[in-house]
């Protein structure tokens, strides 16, 4: 359905999302990967639960790392089998939640990790499996995005040292570790990048299996890029699958009947594409000799985990609802700025646009993923967009996000009678 039809019916902002976008994405993802081998789905990307039931239904798992986000697959449908805890600090509360919604794979970074999964588990009376996550001794090089292995990182535990101590690796009572995980770099664009990626971790894996026996899984990461905010297209792999099964068939032999099993995991490549966030102009003027255009969100809403290099900084396409101008005339210099009071709700500076006025509408493409909630939601307290799940021309979910304070009984954290006087 087109979003600014969507958005006369619900307001503005809004995100809307195509879930026929996802299927589409889906297809050509697992296309470009070996046969067989298991896909994640990264909810950080977009916890949406109608977008994690959709994928689960075309078959990914979800990779998940909060109890929000155990929350948000739990109502998609996605069993505790097929979900998988990481992260590089696990609490204990969010390990027991974890346990307690049947989850029984984690990944864990480092003796201690593995060692609190082991208690919680021991505790529940559980056995667990665990990927180890790796941190390799050499950067990945080349390409584009956001390196995440080889430098000194809070990611995984570092090769040269499981190699040195590997018994502080494999077990901890009954949390056994089964498997690796390696997730070399972030929004990777080309496929000569992601093999070369791939290539490094398989080498490490060959080297690892020699210490640490009975591997059942392999998860290569992913790192799969697309187009954030911006026009444009998500990238295609068209000899990918062919490449990296031809490395596995020489270094790892056993994968193609499971030993070990291989997976991949994804985010943003799954469901970019498939969000567009509709605004309205709420003021156009000019200081000095720059011309401002306002609208109704920013960076509380889109873009506002840019300058934690954990998404592309902000400078999206802004694209207003009669379209980009055809004739170069008749565009204008603008800056597009959001309406917190801050000068850094900015979306762009320079940007060639029509002459705006309040009440136009404008969308940004390519925001399914690490739109709304990683943004900054909370901050001046403005009501988060609507979200909007289409399929063709379905409707099939309106939503909101809400942001409130609840007031908790203090005598649950502090005896009554230590707190008088206070």
């Amino acid at each position: 359905m087109n979003p600014l039809l969507v958005a006369e019916q619900v307001g503005t902002p809004c995100y809307v999302y195509d879930l026929g976008t996802i299927t589409d994405a889906h297809a050509d993802l697992t296309k470009s990967l070996p046969h067989p081998s298991t896909l994640y789905y990264s909810l950080k990307a977009n916890p949406h639960p109608r977008i994690v039931a959709a994928l689960a239904e075309l078959g990914c798992h979800a990779e998940i790392s909060s109890k929000g986000e155990i929350d948000s697959a739990v109502e998609a449908g996605v069993p505790g089998e097929h979900m998988l805890l990481t992260g590089p600090g696990k609490a204990e509360e969010t390990i027991d939640y974890a346990l307690g919604h049947g989850i029984r794979h984690f990944s864990v970074d480092s003796p201690v990790d593995l060692d609190r999964v082991g208690e919680r588990a021991f505790s529940y009376g559980v056995e667990v499996e665990c990927l180890l996550r790796v941190n390799a001794d050499s950067a990945m090089t080349g390409g584009s995005g956001l390196t995440m292995t080889g430098t000194a990182s809070q990611f995984g535990a570092d090769a040269a040292w499981i190699l040195e101590e590997p018994q502080r690796f494999k077990a901890h009572g009954i949390a056994t570790v089964t498997g690796l995980h390696l997730y070399m770099g972030s929004n990777l664009l080309d496929e000569d990048t992601l093999v070369s990626q791939f290539g490094i971790a398989i080498d490490l894996v060959v080297r690892l299996s020699e210490q640490l026996e009975h591997l059942r899984e392999v998860d290569l990461g992913g790192g799969f890029g697309a187009p954030y905010a911006k026009t444009g297209s998500r990238p295609q792999f068209p000899n990918l699958a062919a490449r990296v099964e031809e490395m596995l068939d020489d270094r790892l032999k056993g994968w193609r009947t499971g030993e070990p099993r291989i997976s991949f995991e994804s985010g943003r490549y799954l469901v970019a594409e498939s969000g567009v966030l509709v605004c309205e102009v709420l003021d156009a003027k000019r200081s000095k000799d720059e011309l401002f255009v306002v609208l109704d969100t920013g960076v509380n809403h889109l873009g506002g985990m840019s300058g934690l290099r954990r998404i592309p900084r902000s400078g999206p396409s802004v694209i207003p609802a009669s379209g980009i101008p055809h004739e170069p005339e008749d565009a204008v210099q603008t800056s597009v700025v959001g309406p917190l009071c801050t000068p850094l709700d900015t979306l762009g500076h320079d940007m060639a646009m029509p002459p705006m006025a309040t009440g136009d509408l404008v969308t940004v493409p390519n925001v399914g993923a690490y739109g709304l909630t990683a943004s900054l939601l909370a901050f001046l307290g403005h009501r988060a967009p609507m979200e909007v799940v289409t399929r063709g021309n379905e409707v099939l979910v309106v939503s909101q996000l809400q942001v409130k304070r609840s007031d908790l009984d203090p005598d649950r954290f502090f005896d009554p009678l230590s707190t008088q006087g206070v």
